[in-house]
């Protein structure tokens, strides 16, 4: 059967999937999503959470750009934390502990009310080429769609194989089937195929937790937002809780070693460094008598709590065995056990920055299939595939984030450019110019990019320039405002800082490690007030750009010197025919890597393991000369 022609057809339904659907149809683009069970649309497979320790400004970037990840997970959160506050405001990261079913309910509703989107559900066998370029695909129904552009986003689907012990069954999640035929495919057509593994830990029956025996984890006493947009902070929160394992944990769970798939190598995939399994835990940390745990609750109206840190693969007997050795958990019934799951993804070295494929044209990969781990670097991986794909259809110039742009861009960068081994985890420590790339300031970056290709609106370029607008007024007022001794001292004292003996302006009282915004305007009535004077949807988002700009101006302005000099061998192209192996001044293996991964700019080369800075040297006389 032959359908209709549409743009933009993407495969998978989770957070890639949506992202990517989302922006293609809001562009403009005739998109389908095809996804095996409409139901389980951007479903929370694992924790039920958005954000954390850079996932965070991930998610503030998608928001910031137009996408739909921000504005779901306020409508859908049950607790806020802005984690890493005692440090500097590079490393202040929010996460959402979320309603997961509310979440998917709320990602469905909106793809199915976005104006150019379609939905069906089947699942895709193939893909049609022609010649070097992908036009449409076949499904298990006999259904063929013709497409301009195709964006895979399968997830943990392909050829997926769970495990439990020493039992193996087939499945992209447990309760669904995974996805077969499409990985053969892509592999005859020359692509390279690997495996790679993650899992999930028991689903707990809250009922049987004793909560008594475990430490309370309130959300924040004045809670945040993700979006940028006028979405309502929360008015409750539900708590979460810290537990421990132990000696007798540990002694149990090895136990079941000797039938872990993980120990005995029928799992051939490697899983995530970051988010061990707890008896890969034990095991690599064998001196440590105990490992945190953190429950976390998966809705409001639902007793499942989710059992963070206790990801295993172990038999269901030893899993059960081992919760019951735990404080709070002697009487715990579980929903549903841990699992390993071990599926195929495709080394993202195939492609170029805008995710499209290097061997065909028109087809872009995005979220775990790439080798990454996490909804938040899957749903940014998405957004850009079906930005790229939209633009290249309309014959317009790709969008690409550079390092100094975004954790977007640092996350396409080091896949397409490093690879992966093991599924990849964003990290703070990931990012050269972090300093740059704040969670507060991602609407500042990039609503104006995210305006100029058409996916974020009017409403959030003109909330932006508002936001930016009012920060430099208050920036200007407190750095020409002058405070005597009298009205301040005794706030300094408070605040245990020296008190001052003359006249000085606001900004160097700010300026001190112990002064927040909210103590100087506390004692600057024309502070206050003009605070207070500007529009409630930017108050707060200025008042907090102002203070940060003034407290880290000379950390911001050097790191933005370092990333302007560092901009001018990413803006060095190289073409993509240069026969790296005819300039014999660079090292063998530099030629060998050049002509593998076929980098777009000198930055991009420089970050290739195995080209030496001399070797770039090499490049720029090359390029110069020819």
């Amino acid at each position: 059967m032959l359908w209709e022609e549409y743009d933009v057809v993407v495969i998978g339904g989770g957070h890639a999937g949506a992202e990517a659907s989302s922006a293609a149809a809001r562009m403009g683009a005739k998109t389908l999503l095809i996804t095996q069970t409409i139901e389980n649309i951007c479903q929370m497979s694992c924790n039920p959470a958005m954000g954390g320790v850079a996932k965070g400004q991930i998610v503030r970037e998608i928001d910031a750009l137009g996408g739909m990840s921000g504005i779901i997970t306020d409508l859908s959160t049950i607790q806020f934390r802005m984690l890493n506050l005692s440090k500097g405001p590079a490393m202040w990261s929010p996460r959402a502990q979320c309603d997961k079913q509310k979440f998917s309910l709320l990602w469905r509703k909106t793809l199915e009310n976005t104006p150019n989107l379609s939905i069906w559900q089947d699942e895709v066998v193939g893909i049609i080429t022609e010649g070097n370029s992908v036009c449409g695909v076949t499904t298990r129904m006999g259904v063929e769609v013709p497409s301009k552009a195709v964006v895979l986003t399968n997830g943990t689907f392909l050829n997926g194989l769970m495990w439990i012990g020493e039992s193996s069954f087939e499945g992209g999640r447990i309760g669904e089937k995974a996805a077969y035929g499409l990985s053969n495919q892509l592999r005859d057509l020359g692509f390279e195929v690997a495996r790679l593994k993650t899992g999930t830990p028991v689903r707990i029956d809250g009922r049987t937790i004793d909560f008594s025996q475990l430490e309370e984890q309130k959300g924040d006493e004045n809670p945040q937002k993700f979006s940028f947009t006028n979405t309502l902070p929360m008015a409750e929160q539900k708590s979460c809780y810290l537990a421990n394992t132990n000696l007798q944990t540990h002694e149990i769970l090895r136990k079941g070693f000797s039938q872990s798939p993980m120990f005995t190598g029928r799992i051939q995939g490697r899983g995530p460094r970051y988010c061990p399994s707890i008896e890969d835990k034990i095991e690599r940390f064998a001196g440590k008598d105990h490992h945190q745990l953190f429950v976390e609750p998966e809705g409001w109206d639902t007793n499942s709590y989710y059992l963070n840190g206790f990801s295993s693969s172990l038999p269901m007997s030893i899993q059960l065995e081992a919760l019951h050795s735990i404080k709070g958990f002697e009487q715990a019934r579980i929903y549903k056990p841990g699992y390993a799951i071990e599926y195929d993804y495709f080394p993202p070295t195939q492609l170029s920055y805008t995710l499209e494929t290097k061997r065909l044209e028109n087809l872009y990969f995005a979220g775990q299939i790439n080798g990454t781990t996490g909804y938040e670097e899957a749903a940014s991986q998405g957004l850009m595939a079906g930005i790229n794909a939209v633009l290249k259809i309309k014959g317009k110039n790709p969008f690409v984030l550079n390092r100094t742009q975004a954790y977007i861009g640092v996350l396409i960068d080091d896949l397409v450019t490093k690879g992966v081994d093991e599924p990849y985890r964003m990290f703070t420590s990931r990012a050269e110019y972090r300093i740059l790339l704040r969670q507060d300031n991602a609407d500042e970056r990039l609503t104006p990019l995210g305006h100029a290709i058409g996916l974020a609106g009017d409403d959030r370029l003109r909330r932006t320039e508002q936001k930016l607008k009012y920060s430099s007024v208050l920036c200007d007022y407190i750095n020409t405002c002058s405070v005597a001794p009298a009205e301040v001292n005794q706030m300094l004292t408070d605040h245990q800082t020296p008190e001052i003996q003359q006249k000085v302006k606001l900004v160097n009282i700010l300026l001190r490690p112990e002064i927040s915004m909210d103590d100087i305007r506390g004692i600057n009535e024309g502070l206050n007030e003009l605070i207070e004077s500007l529009p409630e949807e930017v108050r707060s988002d200025a008042s907090m750009s102002a203070e940060i700009s003034l407290k880290y101006k000379r950390y911001i302005e050097k790191e933005q010197d370092v990333a302007n000099k560092i901009l001018k061998f990413e803006e060095v192209a190289l073409r993509p025919d240069i026969d790296y192996f005819s300039i014999t001044a660079l090292s063998y293996e530099a030629r060998e890597k050049l002509t593998k991964f076929k980098p777009a700019t000198i930055g991009q080369a420089s970050r290739i393991s195995g080209v030496s800075p001399a070797d770039i040297s090499v490049l720029l006389i090359y390029i110069q000369r020819t």
